[in-house]
């Protein structure tokens, strides 16, 4: 071995042992005829010293920065002792060294606050991955994952891989594709998901599988996704929905404890999608902090049971909200004194293409009980009272309204309340709450396709009650502007998704298992028989073989990581990430191939002009 103990080992009960370190310069400092070297490894830093016998060696071989070095000597009390490191009370006083290997100057410095921006980080990534920062982050994915598969052991889950190399099914996302060169013309798929495999599984009698597995979608990428990302992919037979939101619960309670050594103990709460989408305006609602969504003019059209308080609001010849779809509100707390410039500032912030809003309209509870407002041409004293109770404003909060097109309006509502959740200071990181979101409709309808699409995935079962209205009902609209009156449009689907401080961190559903149930949910999404038989022939045909009642879930590994470790991307808890155009600029991937690998498959390259 070329080390007896790592750089982060040693401590004051190790003085006067021999031992042999080796490791990376991290830094070097010359004080006369003495030098201190900080000595660096994955587990921590030690610091050397080279006395006056050994200093002429290093004036003729003197160390970089990153050069690999081994040294032997003997653990030493430190004079200066340094609070900020576990081995800060002690030094190695050298007696023999031995540059194992050079190092040329390194592009940016290896520490924490390094002078290395993204872009060059991620070429030299095989260096970033020396920095603390980063090592604690693929620490705490080890550990992630180390917990995850520890629970899923005990709970009788088995680990069982599934291929890589698959049939394409282009109905969500973008498949990567392979082309084959014993099967000229053909096409293997890189798999999304392991959806069906992990079903076939269920069909052969493993009741309980996991993976920890790497999924593949060709797509526009952004902080939170990456072309190749990381599943804890798990299914269950024999279950119904509630015994797999207690089975789950059960693990992200542990990985809390195991991880962060947080004891989770509060009651997860629930809610439906309707109830989510109204209430904070989005199906991934963060609520850690208030500061609900108050609709006071909801579309005719929606599903919402809340009471319709559009009379506050009508007939005040505001057209601005008279000819809205709907006018949301919201309570910002302890707000009223912003000024002018903070108000137009927000409005300014609404109006930006990513959110679409024409403006923004607000409302000062002033601590003396009255009200100020931009529109107060329009609306008197009462009315304002009255528009401030139904927000559930209290004196010294400011109500931001923003009116127009139902959807947009709404994700508009739901922006601008994390914005200032964020402002305020109430999107803590080390905040942790949980949320299960449930009932989601089964179907969306692609307005410009004409037809029914999956909200999850063609796989997912609708709640036992709508069973009947799908199998008694025909698919087709005669009426495509009248979609939402369609029997198919009040379908719940038997789903659920995990929500982590208003992040998406795991879904799921119960599963169809029988074949009439498929056959029927493919030929709503708009697929023949022949269509059927070609993609998901083999599903069917499993189904034939008496396969269980059955249901799973999915956890974003990369993501759940890096909410624990307080980041807003998952690339930096990946160790070899790609950028936001699906590049690793460390290897220079993807890149061309030569003609020969063209000729062995068969391929002709043809790029055509954007």
């Amino acid at each position: 071995m070329f080390r007896s103990h790592t750089c982060g080992e040693l401590r004051i009960a190790d003085i006067s042992k021999s031992v042999t370190l080796a490791g990376w310069v991290q830094t070097v400092r010359k004080f006369g005829s003495i030098t201190f070297v900080d000595l660096r490894d994955r587990y921590g830093i030690t610091q050397l010293l080279f006395n006056e016998s050994l200093n002429h060696l290093l004036d003729a071989n003197p160390l970089g920065r990153e050069f690999v070095l081994q040294v032997k000597g003997i653990v030493n009390e430190r004079s200066n002792k340094n609070s900020n490191l576990p081995t800060g009370d002690i030094e190695i006083l050298v007696n023999e060294f031995s540059i194992l290997n050079k190092s040329i100057t390194p592009p940016f410095t290896i520490q924490d606050d390094t002078d290395g921006g993204d872009d060059l980080r991620m070429k030299y990534r095989f260096l970033d991955l020396r920095r603390n920062a980063v090592k604690r982050n693929l620490e705490l994915r080890y550990a992630v994952g180390r917990s995850t598969r520890n629970y899923l052991h005990e709970n009788n889950f088995m680990d069982i891989e599934t291929p890589f190399l698959i049939k394409s099914t282009p109905e969500g996302a973008r498949d990567f594709v392979v082309p084959s060169r014993m099967n000229a013309g053909q096409f293997y798929a890189l798999p999304q998901s392991p959806q069906t495999f992990k079903q076939l599984l269920m069909v052969s009698g493993y009741d309980r599988y996991y993976q920890i597995v790497k999924c593949f979608r060709d797509e526009d990428l952004r902080a939170d996704r990456q072309p190749e990302f990381t599943q804890i992919d798990c299914e269950m037979s024999f279950v119904e929905q509630e015994d797999i939101l207690q089975m789950f619960e059960g693990l992200v309670r542990r990985i809390f404890k195991d991880v962060k050594n947080i004891d989770y103990t509060d009651v997860i709460e629930r809610m439906t999608w309707t109830n989510a989408m109204w209430t904070y305006g989005n199906d991934k609602p963060d609520i850690r902090f208030n500061m609900q969504l108050c609709n006071l003019k909801y579309p005719t059209h929606t599903f919402s049971d809340k009471p319709v308080i559009e009379n506050l609001i009508n007939g005040a010849d505001f057209k601005v909200f008279d000819e809205a779809e709907t006018v949301i509100a919201i309570a910002v707390p302890g707000c009223a004194a912003y000024t002018r410039k903070q108000t137009d500032d927000l409005t300014e912030w609404v109006k930006r293409p990513q959110i679409g809003m024409k403006g923004l309209v607000f409302i000062k509870c002033n601590e003396d009980g009255t009200f100020k407002s931009s529109v107060d041409k329009f609306y008197n004293e009462e009315k304002l009272k009255a528009i401030a109770e139904a927000a559930h404003a209290k004196a010294g909060d400011l109500i931001l309204i923003v009116a127009g097109a139902e959807e947009r309006t709404r994700k508009a509502a739901s922006d601008l309340r994390m914005y200032m959740g964020t402002t305020l200071g109430l999107r803590k990181a080390n905040d942790f709450k949980l949320l299960w979101v449930l009932d989601f409709p089964l179907f969306e309808y692609a307005e410009e396709e004409n037809r029914w699409v999956a909200r999850h995935h063609p796989f997912t079962s609708p709640k036992p009650s709508d069973i009947d209205t799908m199998i008694n009902n025909e698919p087709s609209i005669a009426n495509p502007a009248e979609y939402l009156k369609h029997p198919y449009a009040n379908i719940k689907a038997n789903a659920y998704d995990m929500v982590l401080n208003g992040n998406e961190i795991g879904g799921g559903s119960i599963r169809i298992f029988q074949k009439d149930l498929q056959q029927k949910m493919f030929a709503a999404l708009g697929m023949d028989e022949h269509e059927q038989q070609h993609k998901f022939g083999f599903l069917l045909g499993a189904f034939e073989y008496g396969a269980p009642p059955h249901g799973g879930i999915a956890f974003g590994f990369d993501r759940l990581c890096s909410i624990l470790g307080g980041s807003e991307s998952i690339r930096d808890f990946i160790a070899f990430p790609k950028n936001n155009s699906g590049r690793d600029v460390m290897i220079d991937a993807p890149s061309t191939i030569d003609e020969k690998q063209f000729d062995e498959l068969q391929i002709k390259l043809d790029i055509k002009e954007k």
